[in-house]
Formats: C-alpha cells, structure tokens, sequence
C-alpha cells in the first residue's frame, strides 16, 4: 500500500546513500546515526517490515542488515522488546581523533559538576504536589471567560490575592486595582522602561553592582544610567540629588544584589525624600524579600510612599522562574500607562497559572513553601559560614543573614586565579566583578556564591568543590 509510511508505527529518517548495495547502505546509515548521537541509546527502532514499507525495500534486506548490526554491537534485539539502539559509550561529537578533557564522563552531559550560581532557587523543591492541587481547583472553578484573552493587568484573582499577601508579609501598600501582573521581572523592568521614556524620562539611576540583563533592557529603551556609589550603609542614594536629569532610580533595598547588604534606615528616606521633592520614582526590586534569616525581614520601601515607589516581586526565587509570574504595585497614576504599554489584552501571562498561583497563596500553600524554603536556605547558609571557619578561616561571608546567595570577599588580585580554580573543579560560580557597573572602579575581589542552586544531594558535592579552591585552604592560593 503506497501510503502504509504515515498510517502505522514511527518514523525514522535514513539517508541511504552509495552503490555498494542495500543492504551496506542501510547498515552505514545506522551507524551514522547512532554513531553521531542522532539516534540515542535505548531508541526502540520501527520493525523489518515498517522500516522495509517505508524505505520501499525488501523485507529481508532490513532484517539481515538488522541481524548484522546486532551482531556487531550497534542494535540489540529481544522478544517482546523490539530492536533497540545499544547502549554504547557516549557518541563522539568533536572531530576524528578529539579527546574529551580529564574528568568529564564524570560531569553531568551539559552542565558543570557543581552548579554555585546564584539567581536560582533550589528547582528540586518545587512543590509539585500542593502546586497540582491548586491548579486542579482553580481549573474546575475557573469561569468560562478566563479562557479568553485576559485584562492587561493579569487576572483579578491572582492581583486580589497577591493584594493581601503583599500587604500581610511585605508592609506593601496594595489593592488589585494598582497591580499589574508580568511574565518575570525583566518584562515588568521593559514597560517601565517605556513608560518612562515616553514621560520623556532620560536617565535612571542604578546600584554600583546589579545585573547587566537589567541595566541592557533599560539602555535598549533609550536611557541612560549613571551608578551610586556604596559603603558598609548601602547605596549611597545621598547622591541622588546631584543627578540632575534622573528621573527614577532602580534599587534593591531589602538585599543588595549581588553585595547582600541591607540599605540603612537614613537612605531609605533619603531615596523616598528625593522622589517626593523632584517627582521622580524609586523603582524596588524585591527579588527574594520573604528569606531574611536573623531576624524578621525588613518591610518593603513602597511603605513610605505607594505614590512614588514602583514595588516589584517575582515569583522567580520564591518558586521558579519557569513559572514567569511577576508582579508591579503601582502609583495609581501609572497603572494605566503601564497597563497600555502592556497592551490591549494580556498577550504575555498564562491564564491557568495565574489561577493557580491565586489559589496557591490563599490556600496558605504558598506561606508554608517559603517557611520550608526559609529554614533549608539558612540551614545552608549556616553550613557554608561553618565550613569556611573550618577550611578557609581568612575568607567571611560577608553582607546579612538573608536570600539565596552570599559574597565571600576574597584578597585583593585573587578573584580570578579562584575562578580558574574552580572551573578546574568543575564548579560554576561568579567573580563580584562580573556584577559591576561599568562606570564603577574595581575596588574588592569576591565570589557571589548561590547555596540555593543545588538540590539537597548536590550542595555537599558543591560546598567541598568551593573550599577547595578558596585561598587557604590546605596552603592553596587559588591557582
């Protein structure tokens, strides 16, 4: 039958080519897949007579060349398993005769040994069980319109619920109506970006170090971002008055990225005093405000003023940045330039997940996620402090007991030798100075260590890698 090929079994792709024979050039075709990684091990291969129909050749030329390639150790065949890609070594990927580095069959396929950096929470602990729940129910109580394209501002369920979460665990000064929901930080940092621009705002000033992601998005809408400067109290937001032509300014106030400091009480007003005087905004990124682990975490800045304090959260470090949900409490004369900037409908925001992010948070799953993530994150951080007390007694953590991540100065001119260690380690982990601005002079050597990023299993692995390479450690200097 002419179009047996596309009414039963799998496809599978061969080129035969060369005169030497059916048989050979199926045989050669079956090595080249297999042997380039294009079929992988374990791949169950369509029967004689499929892969015969679909070729148009005879059903014995695939069978022998079949029989042979088992016999050779390419395919396996058993009873009731089908004939199967062997399980060879892993497929050589580089050219003829290139050799893989010491030690990498021992690394994951794709990703370094041990995985330090930070950004990440710990993805193992997602809490798949209560997050299934959750979207089981917002699923069967969802109206039939939340199947269509949405308000701009993200469903009012989950902006009602995040209104009284914000409020009760942040000191965010919050109603649905001046909420508008994003698919990650990034995307909330772009409209605003447009919407300053088009308040014909041209510069935003910025923390000394932060993300470059962050800073490009903001360039890429045409400002321009002069750098504060920062001491043991913070960014130094003092500076802000003799900025003339700022008109907002992005900060991190409850935990400095990347330097872990918490902003001192004089500069929180000061930013907040400046915005009141010259009209300007105070843009707080409050990326991983719930961890705070000595003491209750400090409330949010837009608490001194909703009406010049644009708030930012995301559920990126609270749950996982697939997820892309995150979220803008807004001056009430902002919310609809952003929501216009946003556009029409809600193109960017998952109905579903909205939902069952919703139920997630009034269904109190989300407080006993953070509380459990709480407690595992300050047990890790505990375990770092100890371990370098112990390996590495000149090297601190330095900034307060709070998010995923922690800054280890290191002495002056050692920041990349321990980077070229720890790569020999096979361990992923940031200098401080990939996170400076580049108006900023380089003045301290660090690592930006991410204990959140392993799974349980992996962190022991990956805090042994990291004293390795830390200066003093066994008398070794990083190199």
């Amino acid at each position: 039958m002419a179009s047996d090929w596309a009414t039963f079994g799998a496809d599978l792709h061969l080129d035969l080519h060369g005169t030497t024979g059916l048989r050979t050039g199926l045989m050669d075709a079956l090595r080249d897949a297999v042997r380039t990684g294009r079929l992988a091990p374990d791949t169950r291969l369509p029967s004689s007579r499929q892969l015969a129909s679909d070729l148009g050749i005879a059903r014995n030329t695939v069978a022998d060349a079949y029989a042979d390639l088992v016999a050779e150790g390419w395919l396996t065949a058993r009873q009731g398993s089908g004939t199967r890609v062997a399980r060879r070594a892993e497929p050589r990927r580089a050219g003829p005769g290139a050799a893989a580095p010491a030690g990498a069959r021992r690394r994951r396929p794709g990703g370094p040994a041990h995985d330090l950096t930070p950004g990440t929470p710990d993805l193992a602990s997602f809490p798949r069980a209560e997050w299934l729940k959750a979207a089981r129910r917002a699923l069967t109580a969802a109206p039939n319109e939340a199947f269509g394209y949405g308000d701009p501002r993200g469903r009012v369920e989950l902006r009602t619920a995040l209104a009284e979460y914000l409020a009760r665990a942040r000191g965010v000064y919050a109603s649905p109506e001046r909420i508008v929901v994003c698919s990650g930080f990034a995307h909330g940092l772009m409209l605003l970006g447009k919407v300053l621009r088009a308040r014909k705002v041209r510069e935003i000033a910025v923390e000394s170090y932060g993300l470059d992601v962050h800073w490009d998005l903001l360039t890429g809408a045409g400002l321009r971002l002069p750098a504060l400067g920062s001491d043991e109290r913070g960014t130094r937001t003092g500076e802000l008055a003799s900025l003339k032509g700022v008109g907002a300014v992005l900060m991190t106030p409850a935990h400095q990225f990347p330097l872990g400091g918490a902003l001192h009480p004089d500069r929180r007003a000061a930013a907040v005093d400046w915005a009141r005087t010259t009209g300007g905004l105070v843009l707080e990124d409050d990326y991983d405000g719930e961890f705070r682990y000595d003491r209750q975490q400090v409330g949010a800045l837009q608490g001194l003023d909703p009406e010049r304090v644009v708030y930012l959260g995301t559920a990126s470090k609270s749950l996982a940045p697939a997820l892309r949900l995150a979220w803008m409490v807004l001056p009430e004369a902002l919310v609809g330039e952003v929501a216009a900037a946003k556009g029409p409908v809600d193109w960017h925001c998952g109905a579903l997940d909205q939902l069952t992010f919703a139920d997630f948070l009034a269904s109190g799953a989300y407080d006993r996620h953070v509380r459990a993530m709480r407690l595992r994150y300050r047990r890790r951080r505990d375990q770092l402090v100890a371990a370098l007390a112990e390996r590495a007694p000149d090297i601190r953590v330095s900034g307060i007991a709070a998010g995923l991540h922690a800054v280890l100065p290191l002495p002056p001119g050692t920041e990349r030798a321990v980077l070229r260690a720890a790569a020999w380690q096979g361990l992923s982990v940031l200098g401080v100075d990939a996170f400076r601005h580049p108006s900023t002079p380089h003045t301290m050597d660090g690592l930006v260590v991410g204990y959140a990023t392993p799974t349980d299993s992996a962190w022991p692995g990956a805090l042994e890698a990291l004293c390795r390479v830390l200066p003093g450690e066994s008398g070794e200097s990083g190199e």
